[in-house]
């Protein structure tokens, strides 16, 4: 797992990195909780981020990321997002995602469909073209845009969070 020498204050340090500390304290061993074969009393949002702070222990040259934010609620995904951004600072990562507040930020994305790449470019060069990822940004983010231009013509208005 990420480093088996790795001291205790470096297992915190990635733990804190990885935005997973808080909820490993408030477990009832706190980092010696037995959490059972593959995690099953974590939920899956703390176990890519365990997975994302043996990540910060090994630190490798190169990253893969396969669906880092799939199947997570916001909160998690907010998380997880705000772990992954500095890990793949500094060294070459490739990041397969469908969310593209995953790869927004990235030097390059190049998008896929029917197994073919059929754009590549920055998130502003994509956004700027007619195409898959301009339609999957429209449909990802269309609730935040109307919420953003609502708040723009009734800045007074209460917002609600869902």
């Amino acid at each position: 797992y990420g480093r088996p020498d790795a001291t205790d204050r470096e297992v915190v340090e990635a733990a804190v990195r990885a935005r997973i500390h808080d909820d490993i304290m408030q477990m009832s061993d706190g980092y010696d909780t037995f959490v059972g074969e593959r995690g099953v009393v974590l939920s899956g949002g703390q176990k890519q981020r365990i997975s994302i702070a043996r990540v910060f222990l090994k630190n490798p040259p190169i990253l893969i990321l396969d669906e880092a934010t799939s199947a997570l609620d916001s909160i998690s995904e907010s998380l997880i997002q705000d772990a992954i951004n500095p890990l793949l600072q500094g060294r070459t990562s490739l990041v397969i995602a469908h969310r593209l507040s995953t790869i927004m930020a990235a030097d390059e994305i190049l998008v896929v469909e029917r197994g073919r790449i059929v754009q590549r470019g920055t998130h502003r060069e994509l956004v700027g073209q007619d195409g898959v990822y301009r339609e999957l940004y429209e449909t990802q983010f269309r609730r935040a845009l109307a919420d953003q231009e609502e708040r723009r013509e009734n800045p007074t208005k209460p917002v609600f969070v869902h």
